[in-house]
């Protein structure tokens, strides 16, 4: 689907804890300039107003009729049916809110509910990291397409969604690719987003340098990389574990769902710092009960957003193997393997292009 060919125009939401940013897509861009008003989280009648009223703002802007609503919510959320539950951030959304119905009712066209880290896997599995992929590898002469992405974002949370053949796979009950609750790599009874998370880093960086400043996580890269006073040993190190925890977790989850891995959020920046500890865990060994040594994956993960690592992975040649009983050969590669890399929409726009996109399939199937 080319985005810019399509003209519908689509309502949309960035939904923060302190803000909601409205705002309206055709064509793949925003249309209208954006909308920002106080998210009134902690009173429900004044929050579901602020909605209201944030897309009545919005549309009134336009010159051409909506054609539908799509938008990231927090969760946990029956997203099919656009019931709100229990939110962290949101605490006015107790025990259900139904909010697309409600939409639908006032706006008349059909409203669209997702995770935003299920956006982000969407964005960028249509019209991101996952096509530039199989370009690069189409170019090179490869027969491998990837057709499943995990998309991860690290931000103040740990967020995760899952592309399966074009599909957004969100599970039976709207909780699939939940990735910040798998376990801590080193502490079974605490959650991922413990350690995988702005809060993450900040914590590493205050236990490796003794220090009882709270940095922002760029300015621990930026002490890492030499661009900022401070503890350089400590924020290399910081960084270096947080890699080790992040691709720990991932191992736990690629093992399941074998995909291409994509990477966002505001410590997606600091990509090239902790990358080879993740890459580290997972293409590393296990152990089994005799002692003998096992690859922890079935696969390799490799880093397409290196140059070197890239092209030794475009360049592989598969063999030709004889078919049995017959003067045959097929083709054969034994060298499985995943790219992972940052985004390359940037996270906002790749769950706007998430939201977007999921709105123009539900328009045109």
């Amino acid at each position: 689907m080319t985005l810019k060919k399509q003209n519908k125009v689509i309502l949309t939401l960035d939904a923060g804890g302190t803000n909601f940013v409205f705002s309206a897509m055709q064509a793949g861009s925003e249309v209208v300039t954006p909308i920002t008003l106080p998210s009134n989280g902690h009173h429900l009648e004044n929050c579901l107003e602020t909605i209201v009223s944030g897309f009545k703002a919005v549309r009134d802007k336009l010159s051409s009729s909506i054609d539908a609503i799509s938008f990231a919510f927090p969760g946990p959320a029956d997203y099919p049916n656009g019931i709100i539950g229990d939110l962290a951030n949101l605490p006015a959304f107790r025990g259900g809110v139904a909010l697309g119905p409600m939409l639908e009712e006032i706006f008349q066209v059909p409203v669209l509910i997702n995770n935003d880290g299920d956006l982000f896997a969407y964005g960028e599995a249509m019209h991101g990291f996952l096509p530039n992929v199989n370009q690069q590898m189409a170019e090179s002469g490869q027969s491998i397409r990837y057709k499943n992405l995990l998309g991860v974002t690290l931000g103040t949370g740990f967020g995760g969604g899952l592309v399966h053949q074009g599909k957004l796979f969100i599970g039976d009950n709207a909780a699939g690719a939940e990735v910040w609750a798998v376990q801590h790599p080193e502490r079974p009874d605490v959650f991922a987003e413990e350690g995988i998370s702005i809060r993450g880093v900040q914590r590493l960086y205050r236990e490796f340098s003794g220090t009882d400043i709270v940095y922002t996580p760029k300015d621990i890269s930026d002490i890492a990389n030499g661009e900022m006073p401070g503890n350089r040993e400590a924020a290399l190190q910081s960084y270096d574990y947080f890699g080790k925890l992040l691709g720990s977790t991932l191992a736990n989850v690629l093992t399941i769902v074998d995909a291409a891995v994509v990477i966002g959020g505001g410590i997606s920046a600091s990509y090239d710092l902790f990358i080879p500890s993740a890459l580290k865990q997972l293409n590393g060994k296990m152990r089994s009960l005799d002692g003998s040594q096992t690859d922890r994956m079935e696969f390799k993960v490799f880093n397409f957003d290196d140059p070197e690592e890239r092209s030794k992975n475009l360049i592989h040649t598969p063999i030709m193997i004889k078919v049995p009983g017959t003067d045959k050969e097929i083709q054969y590669d034994p060298f499985k393997r995943v790219p992972i890399g940052k985004t390359v929409l940037g996270t906002s726009r790749a769950v706007s292009i998430g939201a977007y996109a999921i709105a123009l399939d539900y328009l045109t199937h």
